[in-house]
């Protein structure tokens, strides 16, 4: 009995959806005439097989959605580099995967260059790996098309597809000031109604976030609310470090 695939046959698996039963048919036969596995067994490992190729193209799929602009996981970050971060602190959040467990918000506060964006993009991709939908957006894209959707009437669009994200990482918060009560009012609105994770990075301590959102009274109740199940990890005492000493992972 020959183990070459017809096209009828490949027809069938291209309409089920098994490329993975497609790019493997000759191997998982040559395997199975050679070990000769019971039917139970071998209907178990073809399935098994195919669940993971499935489940690693949604993996690459989601990383590609989530517009990571490089790809840092906590394994490669240059701790030696930073002696004054709290690493205890911020690898316990990271294997106890409370942040996306517990839809917990962490807050990552330090001068420019302390590596804030490459600690954020690791929650952000284990997140990720772990099977959860993810985001990440620098503050002044987010501002801009949440104040978009009041032109084109794509409010409830948007909004609906930023609060579906599992994990969300706001990036550079602060290096950008809302240039209207309105802009501030919905990026206000989008933190109060997200249920899931939130991660930001910012080079202003929360005391001083009322200078770029121009409200006092909006950015009080925005920090009440995303303080109120917060991870804060303080690197304002950290030194710079330069892009090359963040190695990315592969993808």
């Amino acid at each position: 009995m020959t183990n070459k695939m017809n096209e009828e046959l490949r027809e069938r698996l291209k309409f089920l959806r098994l490329p993975g039963l497609i790019t493997q048919w000759e191997k998982v036969l040559e395997t199975a005439n050679r070990a000769q596995p019971s039917y139970c067994k071998f209907l178990r490992e073809v399935i098994d097989q195919e669940y993971l190729v499935k489940r690693e193209r949604a993996r690459v799929l989601r990383l590609k959605k989530a517009q990571i602009p490089e790809h840092v996981v906590m394994e490669t970050y240059p701790f030696d580099r930073q002696p004054k971060i709290n690493k205890r602190q911020v690898l316990e959040i990271y294997d106890s995967r409370s942040y996306i467990l517990k839809n917990q918000n962490i807050a990552l506060i330090g001068p420019t260059g302390v590596g804030k964006t490459g600690l954020g993009i690791a929650y952000l991709i284990q997140a990720i790996n772990q099977g959860y939908s993810g985001r990440f957006v620098e503050f002044a894209d987010l501002i801009d098309e949440l104040y978009q959707t009041m032109a084109d009437h794509s409010e409830r669009r948007v909004f609906s597809r930023f609060l579906k994200y599992d994990c969300l990482l706001i990036d550079e918060m602060g290096y950008y000031e809302v240039e209207t009560k309105a802009q501030a009012g919905l990026l206000f609105r989008l933190l109060r109604q997200r249920k899931k994770c939130t991660i930001v990075t910012s080079n202003l301590g929360f005391s001083e976030w009322e200078s770029f959102l121009k409200n006092a009274q909006l950015t009080a109740a925005l920090l009440e609310k995303f303080t109120a199940n917060c991870h804060f990890i303080n690197m304002l005492s950290c030194k710079s470090i330069t892009p090359k000493q963040i190695p990315e992972s592969g993808k």
